[in-house]
């Protein structure tokens, strides 16, 4: 019996063609997560990706970056505790992001900017992931060109089949850096006597400052090394300790 096609059947058949290919060239020792983000910055053509899974926009695990280059830029993200993937999340919406260098305005002039010293000139593209009905996650892509390789549909469409492969394998996943977070994030809320999100800020600040990642600072709390208290005048000072 022969059945009609529609444009939009051709065209996801073709998007998951092109999908397999770029993953059946990845290498077979990473992990799905890793392969699929690798694929989509073949398929899509970006210089990078990433793939974050978020039961919230404030809570949520980079699971995949396609380079060194998208691990700093997710790290960063998470640690000034805003950009564009964060942004994707809460609004359901695509994010695009010029990064320094490059002409309009721009809602994120801090991570642009230090972005910017990572990538140089470049375009971020943050693309939400859906899976039964609801955001679960976000796809990522730098680019070198203002535009990906596809059009925002096929993008979309993309976004969402790893979202739905994501889903499915999410007990595989290492969710302890989000626990240490959470653990470092309620010591600080003892230490300071404040709301746990005053808390995360306070991480993030500090970690911020000494250009490293939330996640060194989260491990310094919990492992005892690193604390926070009000001085006289009632400002936050840093305690250290190499013996826990």
């Amino acid at each position: 019996m022969h059945e009609d096609r529609t444009e939009a059947d051709v065209g996801a058949s073709e998007l998951l063609g092109h999908l397999a290919r770029a993953l059946a060239d990845t290498d077979d020792a990473l992990s799905m997560p890793a392969r699929m983000c690798q694929a989509c910055a073949t398929v899509l053509g970006a210089e990078s990706a990433a793939l974050t899974v978020a039961a919230t926009a404030d809570d949520r695990l980079t699971v995949a970056t396609s380079d060194g280059v998208a691990a700093r830029i997710e790290g960063l993200e998470e640690m000034l505790g805003e950009g564009p993937a964060q942004l994707a999340l809460a609004e359901d919406r695509v994010v695009v992001s010029e990064v320094a260098g490059r002409r309009g305005g721009n809602a994120f002039p801090v991570f642009s900017r230090v972005v910017g010293t990572i990538s140089g000139p470049a375009t971020y593209h943050a693309v939400p992931m859906h899976a039964g009905g609801r955001v679960v996650g976000v796809l990522t892509l730098l680019t070198a060109s203002a535009t990906l390789a596809r059009e925002p549909d096929d993008v979309q469409f993309l976004a969402d089949v790893v979202g739905l492969s994501l889903l499915a394998d999410l007990d595989s996943l290492d969710w302890s850096m989000r626990a240490e977070v959470h653990q470092a994030t309620g010591m600080v809320t003892a230490q300071l006597r404040v709301a746990p999100r005053d808390a995360l800020a306070v991480l993030r600040a500090h970690a911020f400052a000494r250009s490293t990642t939330l996640l060194d600072v989260a491990e310094e709390v919990v492992g005892r090394r690193l604390s926070f208290v009000y001085d006289a005048s009632n400002a936050v000072e840093t305690r250290r300790s190499e013996d826990p």
